[in-house]
């Protein structure tokens, strides 16, 4: 197995980041044109714009929390030696579940569910912790 393949899920990741980005300017871009935004607030206040706006833009959010961890952990079992085909299972269903939680966050925001595919991912991001302490104890 080609040890680079675990850096595919985080460049995934990365483009899945940069779409939201992208979904976010769209949506400020038709927000503005029909006047849905105030314009006193909205340099300031995620309050000045639109609900669906403030949506996409709370999942940017997420993008750079749990994620982070996910990257550090890439990248240290690297470094360690440690990436096996488990490793690279792990990142492709983690990076899945962040696809799929910003199809949710972005779309019909259902919490329950939501939550739900959160929580998986976080799982994952213990799965990925569990093999960087075997690859660090174990070398």
């Amino acid at each position: 197995m080609n040890e680079k393949m675990i850096f595919l899920p985080v460049l995934i990741h990365i483009l899945l980041t940069l779409s939201v980005f992208i979904a976010l300017a769209s949506a400020k871009k038709k927000a503005l044109q029909e006047g849905g935004v105030n314009e006193d607030r909205r340099g300031l206040f995620d309050d000045a714009w639109p609900n669906k706006v403030i949506q996409i833009n709370n999942n940017i959010r997420n993008q750079f929390e749990l994620p982070v961890l996910f990257y550090i952990l890439i990248f240290m079992l690297w470094e360690l030696g440690g990436v096996n085909s488990v490793a690279v299972i792990v990142a492709w269903l983690f990076v899945i579940s962040r696809m799929l939680h910003a199809y949710i966050h972005t779309g019909t925001n259902y919490v329950p569910l939501r939550r739900k595919v959160f929580m998986f991912g976080a799982l994952m991001v213990l799965a990925l912790s569990v093999l960087v302490s075997k690859a660090l104890f174990s070398g």
